[in-house]
């Protein structure tokens, strides 16, 4: 479990995130959503201690974050950001293989390999796996950084956005497969989403933000409705039930 207690967050004397409280529960999948400029991300990175908070505290399993040592804290948590570059030449599995450095240190072993080819297959990329990553598509790319994720192998993950730069096509198989490492194997999922159907079809819990404020709070069937999103995105939006998905049809909001 990852409890987020009272967060703030200035840049200069703007609160970008404001006395959030938000209990992240573990074998689900929780969506960051909200408009630019809510702090969804801001409050990922808290979380995941690329940034410190100016108040407050993040604890992880009853340990606050802070305590724990980069290499345990990486043997538990994966981090995807939203803006990843790295100014070395790698192919697709050296990349992936990156994610096994908390166990390997650089020395991978027949385990390493292991994890490494599972999150290849996972992300349908074994066809690709010795090419060079600026040989890629965009979509190629989010792709393999996701696979690096994986083959970290932790119980939580956290992605800043990742299904920017992906097609419909990638950014459904992506859900999907967010969606059977929570259910088969366990993971806790959490996601900054802009989409909020992907958070509405893929979802167990929502956290909604606004001007850096926590607005809402639940499991995703509470929040998909037009009165809860009107609140988060001063839109009405309406919220129609297909196959028994709740689909917000806000191309149509007045």
């Amino acid at each position: 479990m990852i409890e987020i207690k009272g967060i703030t967050k200035l840049f200069g004397k703007k609160k970008v995130v404001e006395d959030v409280s938000v209990t992240i529960e573990t074998g689900k999948i929780t969506s960051f959503i909200g408009p630019n400029g809510a702090g969804k991300s801001t409050l990922l990175s808290m979380v995941s201690r690329l940034l410190e908070a100016d108040t407050g505290e993040v604890l992880l399993d009853q340990t606050n974050v802070k305590s724990l040592k980069s290499k345990e804290f990486a043997k538990r948590v994966a981090i995807l950001r939203q803006s990843n570059f790295i100014n070395v030449r790698l192919t697709v599995r050296e990349l992936v293989a990156f994610g096994r450095y908390p166990y390997s240190h650089g020395r991978l072993n027949e385990e390493d390999d292991m994890k490494i080819d599972e999150a290849l297959v996972y992300m349908n990329l074994v066809d690709i796996q010795h090419q060079f990553l600026d040989e890629l598509s965009g979509g190629q790319k989010q792709r393999a950084f996701i696979s690096m994720v994986i083959a970290q192998d932790t119980e939580y993950i956290l992605l800043d956005e990742p299904l920017n730069n992906l097609d419909m096509k990638h950014s459904v198989q992506i859900m999907k497969i967010l969606r059977k490492l929570v259910d088969e194997l366990g993971k806790t999922v959490v996601i900054v989403l802009h989409d909020i159907n992907f958070a509405s079809v893929y979802s167990d819990r929502i956290v909604a933000l606004k001007d850096g404020r926590l607005v809402k709070d639940g499991p995703t069937a509470e929040i998909i409705n037009t009165t809860a999103l009107k609140d988060v995105y001063d839109m009405n939006i309406p919220v129609q039930e297909q196959d028994g998905c709740k689909i917000c049809v806000y191309f149509q909001s007045q």
